[in-house]
């Protein structure tokens, strides 16, 4: 008899031993009215590794009594889409068929449409699962003949119930009494990232790899955190998460909240992805500290360059200079706002003519020059004099707008006074 994965013998057989996603299956959840309608719709689950997403299909598939064909899109082909679509019909499949298909992300554009026509038509019922945003990466058609939900990381009070569970069940396998620890079940529970899986496999490697004493199976904290380590770190330089802890850093500087900030650097740098935030870091310094700070630029270049000669893990100190320092700096974009509003006019064609007098000097015939009337700025009171700079067509138009900050003021206060305005 073949092996047997703990995470696989203990899956659910019915919605009510789902660990978490209560949000869409717990009672009057909408992805549950609709399995117990039995009116299964083309779905797409989209959520992290070892939340479920397959688990429900396979419930499903149980209670429609439908034909389960199961499609992984890593390895499967267009082959693989046409054997299933041939059993329509045919004694193979006299309830219809429920084709699952997982990482769905992985599935080119021709291949996605060649479900269409079935799916559309009943004939198969789609259930696709990804670990990344469907939006961006399932074709439009077969998103718009889809319903998303959303799988969410459990929480470790969730997972806690299935730990039990797992624990029994080893026991019963191995006929033996688990002695554990102190703080093993909430350690197991906590360090998997939400992943279900993940805490599963550490139950069955903890029981199997125990010291034994007595009969029992002596299960120590020190050993489920060595099994558990950076087991909670969710991380594809490639997905999602990616992008999700870089945008949270962001937002954590600019909202001022040096210790979330800290928090989300320490994710990057934890999986190693020292470019990303130094790069991401640089943006920051720019983007939302800016003109109410303009010295935070060169410094925080000056830790980045620190960081990159130090290499990890040391490089985690000057950036964590530079993320509380912007953190609690104060905060401006009105340079970033002013650019990108210029940028935009350019895009929408609102340009014009550089004004003669602006304009490098020369003529229509060499070795000649003509009259620009342009007006020296420092041959004037206070090097300024009033002249026009922008194009005929843009005359009034003003991008840039001093931010509430002491640094700007000042400057606005500055030219205010020279300008007599």
């Amino acid at each position: 008899m073949s092996y047997r994965p703990l995470a696989d013998e203990i899956r659910p057989t019915c919605l009510d031993e789902v660990v978490g996603q209560k949000h869409i299956l717990g009672e009057g959840g909408l992805l549950r009215r609709i399995i117990e309608s039995g009116n299964i719709p083309n779905l797409v689950f989209y959520g992290p590794s070892g939340t479920g997403k397959t688990t429900v299909a396979n419930i499903i598939a149980r209670q429609s009594g439908r034909t389960l064909r199961r499609i992984n899109a890593t390895t499967g082909s267009l082959s693989d889409v046409k054997d299933v679509i041939g059993e329509v019909g045919t004694m193979m499949a006299p309830n219809g068929i429920l084709l699952y298909l997982d990482e769905i992300q992985y599935f080119n554009k021709k291949q996605q449409q060649s479900l269409l026509e079935v799916i559309e038509s009943g004939d198969v019922t789609l259930i696709a699962s990804t670990t990344e945003n469907p939006y961006f990466y399932v074709y439009n058609a077969v998103l718009s003949r889809s319903t998303v939900f959303e799988f969410k990381s459990v929480t470790a009070e969730d997972i806690l119930p299935a730990v039990d569970r797992g624990i029994s069940l080893m026991e019963a396998r191995l006929g033996e009494k688990a002695l554990c620890g102190e703080g093993v079940r909430e350690q197991i529970a906590g360090a998997c990232g939400g992943d279900v899986r993940k805490a599963m496999n550490a139950v069955e490697l903890l029981l199997n790899s125990g010291r034994r004493e007595k009969g029992n199976i002596l299960v120590t904290l020190e050993d489920a955190r060595a099994v558990a380590q950076r087991s909670a770190m969710r991380y594809d330089r490639e997905g999602d998460d990616h992008y999700d802890i870089v945008s949270a850093l962001q937002k954590s500087v600019r909202g001022s909240d040096p210790d979330a900030a800290l928090h989300y650097l320490a994710r990057l740098l934890e999986a190693g992805d020292l470019v990303s935030a130094c790069r991401r870091m640089m943006v920051m310094a720019c983007e939302d500290v800016g003109l109410a700070y303009p010295q935070i630029i060169p410094i925080v270049k000056a830790c980045i360059d620190a960081a990159n000669m130090l290499g990890l893990p040391e490089a985690a100190i000057p950036l964590g200079d530079a993320v509380i320092l912007m953190a609690t700096a104060p905060k401006s974009n009105s340079g970033c706002e002013g650019i990108f509003a210029a940028m935009a006019d350019l895009k929408a064609g609102r340009t014009g003519d550089i004004p003669r007098h602006l304009q490098n000097v020369h003529a229509d015939s060499a070795g000649m020059e003509r009259e620009q009337g342009y007006l020296y700025p420092h041959a004037y009171p206070g090097h300024y004099v009033k002249q026009q700079y922008l194009p005929d067509k843009l005359v009034g138009v003003q991008y840039y707008r001093y931010g509430e900050n002491k640094t700007e003021q000042a400057a606005k206060r500055y030219w205010d006074e020279i300008k007599g305005e």
